[in-house]
């Protein structure tokens, strides 16, 4: 692995320590399960064509680990940006599904942010939303029922609207389960679509192929240490005039 691409790798690194890492994952980029997906999670080196990286191999040469230990200890969409969690060794990917499986008295804490397109009914600037959910394996899709049934999963969530533009509103999300498209079916429920998220509604695709969906930030208990709570933040890879006018209408209400 060249310099460069060290350098990328690195200025997208959130947190490490001999038990895990979280990385600033970008649109397009695939971290499947408990496996890191087929194709790998993929960093391209700003500008440079050659500058494609598999993270998995890379990381665990610059680290010192063993390749087949480092695994995605939760799952990000494809399309959606962030924090991504992945264990280095198999005693903390133990621990951390245990963690992420609500075991542990220290909870996980999930921010996302959302641009979504303005409804055509009006919603309420915050509030609690509580599902039950299906997802379709075949369809890779997850649908949104108001009531218990075989199969459903309860998914809870908490949004607050922090300002608007002229064609979007700008939401903070607190993930209080974790579901699969939880998010995105979620809000779509509600008439919330996230910008570029056609298969839950949103009238056009983004550009990249991406979703206006941000994992902001992730705490955790240290594997290392349960005692002691991680907290990482990541900004939008991307930044742009959207992303820009999301966090000025955070600013000023803070």
């Amino acid at each position: 692995m060249n310099s460069s691409n060290e350098i990328i790798i690195q200025n997208r690194i959130l947190y490490q320590s001999n038990a895990c890492i979280v990385v600033n994952k970008q649109k397009g980029e695939a971290a499947q399960g408990v496996r890191i997906a087929a194709q790998g999670v993929r960093i391209a080196a700003q500008g440079a064509k050659e500058g494609i990286v598999n993270l998995p191999k890379e990381l665990a040469k610059m680290l010192g680990v063993n390749r087949d230990t480092v695994q995605a200890a939760h799952r990000i969409d494809v399309p959606v940006t962030g924090c991504c969690l992945f264990a280095l060794t198999k005693p903390a990917l133990a621990f951390l599904y245990d963690v992420f499986a609500g075991k542990y008295d220290t909870p996980v804490e999930k921010q996302y942010w959302a641009i979504a397109e303005k409804p055509k009914n009006p919603v309420l600037k915050d509030g609690t939303l509580t599902h039950w959910i299906e997802t379709n394996q075949k369809h890779n899709k997850t649908f949104v029922y108001n009531e218990e049934g075989s199969g459903r999963k309860k998914a809870v969530l908490h949004y607050r609207i922090t300002g608007e533009g002229d064609n979007y509103l700008f939401l903070e999300v607190k993930l209080l389960s974790g579901r699969h498209h939880q998010i995105r079916a979620q809000l779509a429920a509600i008439g919330l679509y996230i910008k570029g998220d056609v298969k839950y509604g949103a009238k056009r695709s983004e550009k990249d192929g991406g979703i206006r969906l941000h994992a902001r930030s992730l705490s955790f208990p240290n594997p290392l240490n349960p005692g002691e709570k991680i907290i990482v933040t990541a900004d939008p890879p991307q930044m742009d005039n959207l992303w820009e006018a999301f966090i000025h209408s955070i600013d000023s209400i803070e």
